[in-house]
């Protein structure tokens, strides 16, 4: 029986990391998987020690003053490693994190894989080889990291971006307008701030603030939320509260109530590639502290900074950075989505063209394999 650790520290990976787990146990229904996660993975079967709901940090120096907490949390999962002795670490994104987790687990002697690995191709080739030399394999999910990877001399193997198959709508439009008790004749709003409790405190009063301007112009717009695992409900409420639109805050069946979304006011990340592959045209929106911001544009190789953006290779969906991040020109490239026919149009064509970019489906059953692979190994000794 293999016993598998898996360790995620955001809301995006929690579902990753149950998609993984979920295969796991399809192809070993014996195997042992246990780590850090959230309520995905719990539902999936995983025995979550940790629960992430508190370890959501974002930025380079937003990380820096969180050290002392992620250094204990850290130590204590190592200690995990020593009582439980799992045959393989999986890390899963939260690269800050998840990559110290790995140096810890390769001075043990326990192979990690890395799925959704840091972001080398953003950050340069030093990156890439520090990866290299920590972890056992690369689970690549773009074809242009596998290269990169490569390069720096990392075990790679290509399995292709998992929301392939993890992005499904569960019911029809029609049955999805019934079931959350929205209007089809009016259009959708949706508001994704971040799964992080530092996002939405940066993001949600902005993004509000863009909804009462974007109501001024169409009275009956309809505003949703969906509500990550990762961050309180009453949090989201009381900053709803405060403005002067009414927001459903819904907690189940995301991709239902994005497949019925006219547009998406999302922070950068995992969330606007998932509106990417259900055509919802996305304003991206990206602010962190001023010094983080800083810092990245020294660092930083590419462009873009929205996922649909870096995919296609060029700006597909609006993307506004720092201080571009306001009420207004939020509110302006949003009602172009919605009300100019030949930029919705293009921009849709343009989403289709991400999701072909993207590759095939069967990236989580191959990530599943090489998991188990490795853990088999480490248990014949063969590692």
């Amino acid at each position: 029986m293999s016993k598998i650790m898996i360790s995620v520290g955001e809301a995006s990976g929690d579902v990753h990391g149950a998609s993984v787990a979920r295969a796991i146990k399809e192809l070993s229904p014996q195997a042992e998987i246990f780590g850090m996660g959230g309520q995905n993975m719990r539902s999936a079967g995983v025995e979550v020690i940790y629960d992430i709901a508190e370890t959501g940090v974002m930025g380079l120096v937003e990380v820096l003053t969180n050290l002392p907490k992620l250094f204990a949390l850290r130590d204590s999962l190592g200690r995990i490693m020593d009582s439980r002795q799992p045959d393989v670490l999986v890390v899963i994104d939260y690269p800050g994190f998840n990559m110290r987790l790995a140096k810890v687990a390769k001075q043990k002697g326990i192979p990690v894989v890395s799925y959704i690995s840091p972001s080398a191709w953003a950050w340069g080739s030093g990156r890439a080889k520090e990866v290299a030399e920590t972890v056992e394999r690369v689970a690549a999910i773009f074809p242009f990291e596998a290269e990169v990877y490569q390069q720096a001399g990392a075990n790679v193997t290509f399995v292709g971006h998992p929301l392939l198959d993890i992005v499904k709508p569960s019911m029809t439009k029609q049955q999805a307008f019934e079931y959350f008790d929205l209007d089809p004749a009016q259009p959708v709003v949706l508001l994704m701030p971040g799964s992080r409790r530092q996002e939405v405190n940066s993001l949600l009063t902005i993004l509000l603030a863009a909804g009462e301007l974007i109501a001024r112009d169409i009275p009956a717009c309809q505003f949703v939320l969906p509500v990550a695992s990762t961050i309180s409900r009453e949090m989201l409420q009381e900053c709803i509260d405060k403005s002067r639109i009414a927001v459903r805050l819904i907690s189940e069946k995301t991709y239902d109530l994005m497949n019925i979304s006219t547009v998406a006011l999302a922070a950068s990340g995992t969330a606007t590639l998932e509106t990417s592959l259900l055509q919802v045209p996305t304003v991206i929106i990206y602010k962190v502290n001023f010094l983080t911001y800083f810092l990245g544009k020294f660092l930083v190789k590419i462009p873009h900074i929205g996922l649909p953006n870096i995919v296609a290779g060029r700006l597909v969906v609006p993307e506004l950075l720092q201080h571009q991040v306001n009420a207004n020109d939020i509110a302006v490239h949003a009602l172009g989505l919605m009300t100019d026919g030949q930029i919705r149009r293009q921009t849709l064509t343009d989403l289709q063209e991400v999701k072909d970019k993207l590759g095939s489906p069967g990236a989580v059953k191959k990530v599943a394999q090489v998991i188990l692979e490795i853990a088999g190994d480490k248990k014949e000794g063969n590692l």
